[in-house]
């Protein structure tokens, strides 16, 4: 799909910087503090981009430029070049592609799930190719919907694992805890929790921290939106430590979102890269 014209207005007179600054906004609520003055003027055509697009009714915009992406408007919009973004349905489709386009990203704290499914190489043979494909499928629409239903930015749904963002802007400043209740949403639709045994068995990983967020260039031109940094490692290698049916919650996460941990087991876990023992809180599902 093509840009929209405001899109393409707005590359006459802005840079790659002011996108950063922009998804920086776009991840967090507010801008960076003292913002860069020679793009000013860029600032100040985005506030009133949303303001007219504030005017065509839709239950929702696009959080960074306004274009109206659900209802009549939004089929207006489509029909013109825009749609949802691929991550997340609070984006539209040309931010992204300017995101992409521009590998423009930001550091910000948050918190993050990585999700895998246990044991899915002798699911798969198990299974069989056409089986396994129907299992992974189904699993990334029933944990995809579940996590957008709490706000979370898909980052990656990949092999046998999934990645779910809470940023500030979508979630609030306590999104160590919307991410935990994400989690044990996420163990519940996969059939955990339920006195039987899942239909597919899942781990999960929960962690805050501050992480890149951004496009990331690859050969021939093509990016992805990926999360960066030793924060989404400690997080990988979280969800990698996880049992079917377990959370495993970082200190870290405990602490930013205040967790109650009342009765949860504290296990101390070795993992790989990181030097001194990882001390952790275990939810059961």
């Amino acid at each position: 799909m093509g840009k929209s014209s405001s899109h393409k207005f707005l590359e006459f007179f802005i840079d790659k910087k002011f996108y950063n600054e922009t998804w920086y906004y776009y991840l967090v609520g507010e801008w960076h503090a003292p913002f860069p003055v020679e793009l000013k003027n860029a600032r100040v055509f985005i506030n009133f981009q949303h303001k007219f697009y504030s005017v065509f009714p839709s239950d929702l915009h696009c959080h960074e430029c306004g274009i109206p992406i659900n209802g009549f408007w939004g089929n207006v919009w489509r029909f013109m070049g825009s749609a949802p973004s691929s991550f997340s349905p609070k984006l539209c489709s040309a931010c992204e592609k300017s995101a992409r386009q521009y590998e423009v990203g930001a550091e910000v704290e948050l918190t993050m799930i990585f999700a895998d499914v246990r044991d899915s190489t002798p699911l798969a043979e198990s299974k069989g190719p056409s089986g396994f494909k129907e299992i992974i499928g189904k699993f990334y629409k029933e944990t995809s919907k579940v996590l957008i239903e709490r706000n979370a930015m898909v980052n990656r749904l990949m092999g046998d694992q999934v990645i779910a963002l809470f940023v500030p802007r979508f979630v609030g400043k306590n999104h160590a805890e919307v991410a935990l209740e994400a989690a044990k949403d996420l163990l519940r639709v996969t059939g955990h929790g339920l006195g039987k045994e899942p239909w597919v068995p899942v781990g999960a990983g929960v962690h805050t921290g501050t992480a890149y967020v951004g496009a990331v260039g690859a050969a021939e031109g093509v990016t992805e939106i990926a999360v960066l940094g030793s924060a989404a490692n400690m997080c990988a290698r979280l969800s990698s430590k996880a049992a079917a049916g377990e959370i495993l919650i970082s200190e870290d996460s405990v602490k930013s979102g205040n967790l109650d941990i009342d009765g949860l087991e504290s296990r101390s876990l070795e993992l790989k890269g990181v030097s001194q023992p990882v001390s952790v809180r275990v939810m059961k599902v």
